[in-house]
Protein backbone atom coordinates (compact mmCIF):
# COMPACT_ATOMS: atom_id res chain seq x y z
CA UNK A 1 0.00 0.00 0.00
CA UNK A 2 2.57 2.33 0.87
CA UNK A 3 4.46 1.51 -2.25
CA UNK A 4 1.41 1.94 -4.17
CA UNK A 5 1.13 5.60 -2.79
CA UNK A 6 4.61 6.31 -3.40
CA UNK A 7 4.68 5.73 -6.93
CA UNK A 8 1.14 7.78 -7.50
CA UNK A 9 2.88 10.72 -5.98
CA UNK A 10 5.87 10.42 -7.63
CA UNK A 11 3.41 10.33 -10.76
CA UNK A 12 1.56 13.22 -9.75
CA UNK A 13 4.66 15.17 -9.40
CA UNK A 14 5.80 14.07 -12.97
CA UNK A 15 2.80 15.24 -14.65
CA UNK A 16 3.17 18.36 -12.98
CA UNK A 17 6.96 19.02 -14.07
CA UNK A 18 6.00 17.73 -17.62
CA UNK A 19 2.48 19.91 -17.70
CA UNK A 20 4.65 22.95 -16.29
CA UNK A 21 7.29 22.93 -18.57
CA UNK A 22 4.99 22.54 -21.69
CA UNK A 23 2.51 25.17 -20.58
CA UNK A 24 5.18 27.93 -19.71
CA UNK A 25 6.29 29.71 -23.45
CA UNK A 26 8.56 32.66 -23.45
CA UNK A 27 7.97 35.02 -26.78
CA UNK A 28 10.60 36.92 -27.74
CA UNK A 29 11.12 40.96 -27.94
CA UNK A 30 10.69 40.41 -32.16
CA UNK A 31 8.11 38.02 -32.17
CA UNK A 32 4.62 37.74 -31.81
CA UNK A 33 2.67 34.39 -31.10
CA UNK A 34 -0.69 33.24 -32.06
CA UNK A 35 -2.36 30.72 -29.63
CA UNK A 36 -4.52 27.98 -31.29
CA UNK A 37 -7.19 26.29 -28.74
CA UNK A 38 -8.51 22.92 -29.72
CA UNK A 39 -7.04 23.60 -33.08
CA UNK A 40 -8.45 27.10 -33.58
CA UNK A 41 -7.17 30.49 -33.72
CA UNK A 42 -7.88 32.14 -29.98
CA UNK A 43 -5.77 35.18 -30.09
CA UNK A 44 -2.59 36.99 -30.87
CA UNK A 45 0.08 37.70 -27.82
CA UNK A 46 2.69 39.97 -27.71
CA UNK A 47 6.26 39.18 -26.69
CA UNK A 48 6.60 37.71 -23.05
CA UNK A 49 5.98 34.51 -20.57
CA UNK A 50 2.94 33.24 -21.68
CA UNK A 51 1.51 30.18 -20.27
CA UNK A 52 -1.03 27.87 -22.15
CA UNK A 53 -2.58 24.61 -21.47
CA UNK A 54 -0.83 21.69 -22.72
CA UNK A 55 -2.46 19.30 -25.33
CA UNK A 56 -5.60 21.82 -25.69
CA UNK A 57 -3.22 24.59 -26.85
CA UNK A 58 -0.70 25.30 -28.97
CA UNK A 59 1.63 28.91 -29.31
CA UNK A 60 3.10 29.84 -32.87
CA UNK A 61 5.75 32.72 -32.96
CA UNK A 62 6.21 34.45 -35.65
CA UNK A 63 9.21 36.68 -36.35
CA UNK A 64 8.16 40.27 -37.44
CA UNK A 65 11.42 41.32 -37.98
CA UNK A 66 12.34 42.36 -41.80
CA UNK A 67 13.55 39.95 -44.31
CA UNK A 68 15.17 39.92 -47.26
CA UNK A 69 14.47 36.84 -50.39
CA UNK A 70 16.90 36.11 -53.12
CA UNK A 71 15.12 35.79 -56.49
CA UNK A 72 17.21 33.46 -58.56
CA UNK A 73 18.16 34.54 -62.33
CA UNK A 74 15.31 34.89 -64.94
CA UNK A 75 15.69 35.20 -68.60
CA UNK A 76 13.61 37.85 -69.66
CA UNK A 77 12.97 39.23 -73.38
CA UNK A 78 13.03 43.45 -73.74
CA UNK A 79 11.60 45.08 -75.83
CA UNK A 80 14.16 44.95 -78.70
CA UNK A 81 14.07 41.38 -78.30
CA UNK A 82 17.48 40.68 -76.16
CA UNK A 83 17.04 38.54 -73.87
CA UNK A 84 19.09 39.40 -70.07
CA UNK A 85 19.40 37.52 -66.96
CA UNK A 86 17.45 39.30 -64.53
CA UNK A 87 17.90 38.66 -60.43
CA UNK A 88 16.91 41.01 -57.90
CA UNK A 89 16.44 41.15 -54.00
CA UNK A 90 12.99 41.72 -51.92
CA UNK A 91 12.92 43.26 -48.61
CA UNK A 92 9.60 42.37 -46.56
CA UNK A 93 8.18 42.91 -43.25
CA UNK A 94 4.97 40.88 -41.61
CA UNK A 95 2.53 43.31 -40.66
CA UNK A 96 -0.23 40.78 -39.29
CA UNK A 97 1.07 37.29 -37.97
CA UNK A 98 -2.59 35.49 -38.49
CA UNK A 99 -2.95 36.23 -42.16
CA UNK A 100 0.59 35.28 -42.84
CA UNK A 101 -0.09 31.90 -40.85
CA UNK A 102 -3.41 31.36 -42.39
CA UNK A 103 -3.43 32.98 -45.69
CA UNK A 104 -0.53 31.51 -47.37
CA UNK A 105 1.05 28.34 -46.70
CA UNK A 106 4.29 28.39 -48.16
CA UNK A 107 5.19 32.61 -48.65
CA UNK A 108 9.10 32.83 -49.63
CA UNK A 109 7.86 30.19 -52.85
CA UNK A 110 4.87 32.88 -53.14
CA UNK A 111 6.52 35.67 -53.08
CA UNK A 112 9.88 34.48 -55.49
CA UNK A 113 7.44 33.49 -58.29
CA UNK A 114 5.59 36.49 -58.06
CA UNK A 115 8.67 38.50 -58.25
CA UNK A 116 10.02 36.49 -61.40
CA UNK A 117 6.97 36.58 -63.43
CA UNK A 118 6.70 40.55 -62.60
CA UNK A 119 9.90 40.90 -63.92
CA UNK A 120 9.32 39.72 -67.26
CA UNK A 121 6.25 42.49 -67.31
CA UNK A 122 8.24 45.34 -66.12
CA UNK A 123 11.43 44.38 -68.22
CA UNK A 124 9.53 43.52 -71.85
CA UNK A 125 8.08 46.47 -72.26
CA UNK A 126 11.67 48.13 -71.96
CA UNK A 127 14.71 48.03 -74.28
CA UNK A 128 17.99 47.27 -73.27
CA UNK A 129 19.38 50.70 -72.61
CA UNK A 130 16.01 51.60 -71.10
CA UNK A 131 16.41 48.53 -68.65
CA UNK A 132 19.96 49.34 -67.83
CA UNK A 133 19.47 53.19 -67.11
CA UNK A 134 15.89 52.83 -65.13
CA UNK A 135 16.81 50.53 -62.46
CA UNK A 136 14.39 52.80 -60.31
CA UNK A 137 11.69 52.76 -62.21
CA UNK A 138 11.77 49.20 -62.41
CA UNK A 139 12.52 48.66 -58.84
CA UNK A 140 9.26 51.16 -57.64
CA UNK A 141 7.05 49.24 -60.49
CA UNK A 142 8.06 45.75 -58.91
CA UNK A 143 7.58 46.78 -55.07
CA UNK A 144 4.24 48.36 -56.04
CA UNK A 145 2.95 45.10 -57.64
CA UNK A 146 4.29 42.83 -55.01
CA UNK A 147 3.15 44.96 -52.29
CA UNK A 148 -0.34 44.90 -53.61
CA UNK A 149 0.11 41.06 -54.39
CA UNK A 150 1.00 40.53 -50.55
CA UNK A 151 -1.31 42.65 -48.97
CA UNK A 152 -3.50 39.74 -48.08
CA UNK A 153 -1.35 37.60 -46.29
CA UNK A 154 -0.07 40.23 -43.99
CA UNK A 155 3.20 41.34 -45.29
CA UNK A 156 4.54 44.71 -46.51
CA UNK A 157 6.99 44.79 -49.40
CA UNK A 158 9.67 47.39 -48.33
CA UNK A 159 11.70 47.37 -51.57
CA UNK A 160 12.50 45.81 -54.52
CA UNK A 161 16.72 45.90 -56.21
CA UNK A 162 17.35 44.63 -59.17
CA UNK A 163 20.90 43.54 -58.61
CA UNK A 164 21.96 42.32 -62.02
CA UNK A 165 21.03 42.32 -65.70
CA UNK A 166 23.12 40.28 -67.72
CA UNK A 167 22.79 40.54 -71.93
CA UNK A 168 24.17 37.92 -74.20
CA UNK A 169 28.05 38.10 -74.86
CA UNK A 170 27.62 39.28 -78.08
CA UNK A 171 25.68 41.69 -77.31
CA UNK A 172 28.13 42.49 -73.94
CA UNK A 173 30.98 42.67 -76.83
CA UNK A 174 29.02 45.15 -79.08
CA UNK A 175 28.65 47.35 -76.10
CA UNK A 176 31.99 47.37 -75.41
CA UNK A 177 32.83 48.11 -78.68
CA UNK A 178 30.05 51.13 -78.65
CA UNK A 179 31.70 52.28 -75.47
CA UNK A 180 35.06 52.57 -76.45
CA UNK A 181 34.20 53.85 -79.25
CA UNK A 182 32.35 56.61 -77.52
CA UNK A 183 35.49 57.18 -75.72
CA UNK A 184 37.31 57.52 -78.34
CA UNK A 185 35.27 60.05 -79.50
CA UNK A 186 35.07 62.21 -76.20
CA UNK A 187 39.03 62.16 -76.33
CA UNK A 188 39.21 63.58 -80.21
CA UNK A 189 36.57 66.09 -78.75
CA UNK A 190 38.43 67.03 -75.47
CA UNK A 191 41.52 66.97 -77.21
CA UNK A 192 40.20 69.75 -80.24
CA UNK A 193 38.49 71.89 -77.58
CA UNK A 194 41.60 71.88 -75.70
CA UNK A 195 43.61 72.61 -78.89
CA UNK A 196 41.33 75.11 -79.44
CA UNK A 197 41.29 76.49 -76.62
CA UNK A 198 44.77 77.06 -76.84
CA UNK A 199 45.04 78.28 -80.13
CA UNK A 200 42.52 81.06 -78.74
CA UNK A 201 44.36 82.10 -75.69
CA UNK A 202 47.65 81.76 -77.66
CA UNK A 203 46.48 84.21 -80.07
CA UNK A 204 44.63 86.57 -77.54
CA UNK A 205 48.13 86.50 -75.68
CA UNK A 206 49.78 87.60 -78.70
CA UNK A 207 47.29 89.74 -79.63
CA UNK A 208 47.46 91.79 -75.98
CA UNK A 209 50.87 91.32 -76.24
CA UNK A 210 51.24 93.25 -79.65
CA UNK A 211 48.89 95.60 -78.39
CA UNK A 212 51.10 96.41 -75.26
CA UNK A 213 53.91 96.45 -77.68
CA UNK A 214 52.21 99.31 -79.90
CA UNK A 215 51.32 101.05 -76.63
CA UNK A 216 54.94 101.24 -75.67
CA UNK A 217 56.15 101.69 -78.99
CA UNK A 218 53.28 104.90 -78.85
CA UNK A 219 54.21 106.26 -75.61
CA UNK A 220 57.87 106.20 -76.40
CA UNK A 221 57.92 107.77 -79.89
CA UNK A 222 55.45 110.75 -77.85
CA UNK A 223 58.29 111.10 -74.99
CA UNK A 224 61.06 111.02 -77.56
CA UNK A 225 59.31 113.24 -79.63
CA UNK A 226 58.34 115.81 -76.32
CA UNK A 227 62.25 115.36 -75.16
CA UNK A 228 63.27 116.28 -78.53
CA UNK A 229 60.94 119.18 -78.90
CA UNK A 230 61.76 120.72 -75.11
CA UNK A 231 65.39 120.25 -75.91
CA UNK A 232 65.12 121.89 -79.51
CA UNK A 233 63.24 124.78 -78.02
CA UNK A 234 65.46 125.11 -74.87
CA UNK A 235 68.36 125.47 -77.95
CA UNK A 236 66.25 127.67 -79.60
CA UNK A 237 66.09 129.78 -76.39
CA UNK A 238 69.99 129.14 -75.39
CA UNK A 239 71.12 130.31 -79.14
CA UNK A 240 68.33 133.44 -79.00
CA UNK A 241 69.69 134.30 -75.48
CA UNK A 242 73.57 133.89 -77.28
CA UNK A 243 72.67 135.86 -79.93
CA UNK A 244 71.21 138.39 -78.07
CA UNK A 245 73.90 138.48 -76.03
CA UNK A 246 76.31 138.86 -78.92
CA UNK A 247 74.30 141.05 -80.18
CA UNK A 248 74.20 143.39 -77.59
CA UNK A 249 77.88 143.40 -76.52
CA UNK A 250 78.37 144.31 -80.56
CA UNK A 251 76.25 147.03 -80.58
CA UNK A 252 78.11 148.18 -77.05
CA UNK A 253 81.28 147.61 -79.17
CA UNK A 254 80.19 149.74 -82.13
CA UNK A 255 78.95 152.37 -80.01
CA UNK A 256 82.05 152.64 -77.99
CA UNK A 257 84.53 152.22 -81.02
CA UNK A 258 82.22 155.12 -82.81
CA UNK A 259 81.56 157.25 -79.45
CA UNK A 260 85.44 156.93 -79.49
CA UNK A 261 86.22 157.99 -83.26
CA UNK A 262 83.89 160.59 -82.71
CA UNK A 263 85.22 161.94 -79.10
CA UNK A 264 88.87 161.76 -80.76
CA UNK A 265 88.61 164.06 -83.71
CA UNK A 266 89.20 161.00 -86.33
CA UNK A 267 89.02 162.25 -90.01
CA UNK A 268 88.78 160.21 -93.15
CA UNK A 269 92.45 159.47 -93.67
CA UNK A 270 92.81 157.63 -90.79
CA UNK A 271 89.51 155.30 -91.58
CA UNK A 272 91.11 154.89 -95.04
CA UNK A 273 94.93 154.00 -93.45
CA UNK A 274 92.44 151.18 -91.26
CA UNK A 275 90.60 149.90 -94.53
CA UNK A 276 93.79 149.48 -96.25
CA UNK A 277 95.62 147.33 -93.52
CA UNK A 278 92.66 145.45 -93.28
CA UNK A 279 92.27 144.61 -96.68
CA UNK A 280 96.09 143.52 -96.72
CA UNK A 281 95.32 140.93 -93.56
CA UNK A 282 92.42 139.32 -96.04
CA UNK A 283 94.38 139.14 -98.97
CA UNK A 284 97.71 138.06 -97.80
CA UNK A 285 97.89 135.28 -99.80
CA UNK A 286 96.82 132.57 -97.37
CA UNK A 287 93.11 132.42 -98.57
CA UNK A 288 92.16 130.80 -101.72
CA UNK A 289 89.35 133.58 -102.13
CA UNK A 290 89.54 136.45 -103.96
CA UNK A 291 88.80 139.80 -102.17
CA UNK A 292 87.66 142.69 -104.07
CA UNK A 293 86.31 146.14 -102.93
CA UNK A 294 83.13 147.21 -103.77
CA UNK A 295 84.04 150.92 -104.50
CA UNK A 296 87.11 150.35 -106.76
CA UNK A 297 87.16 154.22 -107.79
CA UNK A 298 87.04 155.35 -104.41
CA UNK A 299 89.81 153.01 -103.19
CA UNK A 300 92.19 154.43 -106.03
CA UNK A 301 91.23 157.85 -105.30
CA UNK A 302 91.96 157.12 -102.29
CA UNK A 303 95.32 155.14 -102.71
CA UNK A 304 96.17 158.45 -104.49
CA UNK A 305 95.87 160.76 -101.62
CA UNK A 306 97.72 158.72 -99.19
CA UNK A 307 100.60 158.41 -101.96
CA UNK A 308 100.67 162.42 -102.24
CA UNK A 309 100.68 162.52 -98.26
CA UNK A 310 103.34 160.01 -97.86
CA UNK A 311 105.45 162.31 -100.38
CA UNK A 312 104.79 165.55 -98.47
CA UNK A 313 104.94 164.30 -95.14
CA UNK A 314 102.45 166.88 -94.54
CA UNK A 315 99.99 165.63 -91.56
CA UNK A 316 97.81 167.86 -90.71
CA UNK A 317 97.02 167.67 -86.74
CA UNK A 318 93.48 166.72 -86.15
CA UNK A 319 91.22 168.56 -84.61
CA UNK A 320 87.81 167.65 -82.53
CA UNK A 321 85.06 167.91 -84.34
CA UNK A 322 81.33 168.86 -82.84
CA UNK A 323 78.72 166.41 -83.96
CA UNK A 324 76.16 168.65 -83.32
CA UNK A 325 77.94 171.35 -86.50
CA UNK A 326 76.13 170.57 -88.96
CA UNK A 327 77.06 173.51 -90.86
CA UNK A 328 80.95 172.57 -91.18
CA UNK A 329 79.70 168.78 -92.50
CA UNK A 330 81.05 168.28 -96.13
CA UNK A 331 78.07 167.52 -98.06
CA UNK A 332 78.53 163.87 -98.28
CA UNK A 333 77.74 163.46 -94.82
CA UNK A 334 74.81 165.31 -95.23
CA UNK A 335 73.49 163.68 -98.70
CA UNK A 336 73.43 160.14 -99.60
CA UNK A 337 76.74 158.27 -101.02
CA UNK A 338 75.72 157.40 -104.58
CA UNK A 339 75.85 153.37 -105.19
CA UNK A 340 79.26 152.41 -105.70
CA UNK A 341 80.50 151.48 -109.85
CA UNK A 342 83.29 148.42 -110.53
CA UNK A 343 86.23 149.57 -111.80
CA UNK A 344 87.60 147.75 -115.14
CA UNK A 345 89.61 144.77 -114.81
CA UNK A 346 92.97 146.31 -115.06
CA UNK A 347 92.49 148.82 -112.38
CA UNK A 348 91.07 145.98 -109.91
CA UNK A 349 94.32 143.88 -110.84
CA UNK A 350 96.74 146.95 -109.99
CA UNK A 351 94.66 147.33 -107.12
CA UNK A 352 95.45 144.20 -105.90
CA UNK A 353 99.17 144.63 -106.48
CA UNK A 354 99.36 147.15 -104.76
CA UNK A 355 97.87 146.55 -101.73
CA UNK A 356 99.27 142.95 -101.32
CA UNK A 357 102.54 144.44 -102.65
CA UNK A 358 102.80 141.73 -105.98
CA UNK A 359 103.46 142.85 -109.12
CA UNK A 360 99.32 142.92 -111.24
CA UNK A 361 98.34 139.22 -111.73
CA UNK A 362 97.69 138.18 -115.78
CA UNK A 363 94.64 136.39 -114.56
CA UNK A 364 91.62 136.93 -115.79
CA UNK A 365 89.57 139.15 -113.17
CA UNK A 366 85.89 139.33 -112.04
CA UNK A 367 84.17 141.51 -115.22
CA UNK A 368 82.31 144.93 -113.46
CA UNK A 369 80.49 147.53 -115.49
CA UNK A 370 82.18 150.26 -116.31
CA UNK A 371 82.07 153.08 -114.39
CA UNK A 372 81.95 157.10 -115.19
CA UNK A 373 85.86 158.52 -115.75
CA UNK A 374 84.09 162.09 -114.97
CA UNK A 375 83.22 161.41 -111.34
CA UNK A 376 85.83 161.97 -108.98
CA UNK A 377 86.42 159.24 -106.59
CA UNK A 378 84.67 159.79 -103.30
CA UNK A 379 85.98 158.98 -99.75
CA UNK A 380 83.89 157.44 -97.56
CA UNK A 381 82.20 159.93 -94.40
CA UNK A 382 83.58 159.82 -91.25
CA UNK A 383 82.54 157.15 -88.67
CA UNK A 384 81.08 154.87 -91.89
CA UNK A 385 82.52 151.26 -91.79
CA UNK A 386 83.96 150.24 -94.70
CA UNK A 387 82.08 148.48 -97.07
CA UNK A 388 82.01 144.39 -97.27
CA UNK A 389 84.00 142.68 -99.53
CA UNK A 390 82.49 140.95 -102.78
CA UNK A 391 83.46 137.43 -102.48
CA UNK A 392 84.85 135.34 -105.83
Amino acid sequence: MDTLLGLLIVVVLLFIVVYVAVGVRIVRPYQKGVVEQLGRYKETVDPGLRIIKPILERLRTVDMREQVIDVPPQEVITEDNVAVSVDAVIYFEPTDPQRLLYNISNFILAVTKLAQTNLRNVIGEMTLDEAFTSRERVNAALRQILDDATDKWGVRVVRVEIQRIDPPQDVMNAMHEQMKAERTRRAVVTEAEGAREAAVTRAEGEKQAAILSAQGVRERDILTADGEAQAVKTRAEAEQFRQEVVAAGEADAIRSVFGAITDSGTDDRVIAIKYLETLQGMADGRATKIFVPAEMGATLGTLGGIAELLRAGDFPEAVPRDPDDRENRPARDRQPTPPATREPAASRAGARSVISGQAPSTRPSIESAPSDAQTPPALPPAGTPPPPPMRR
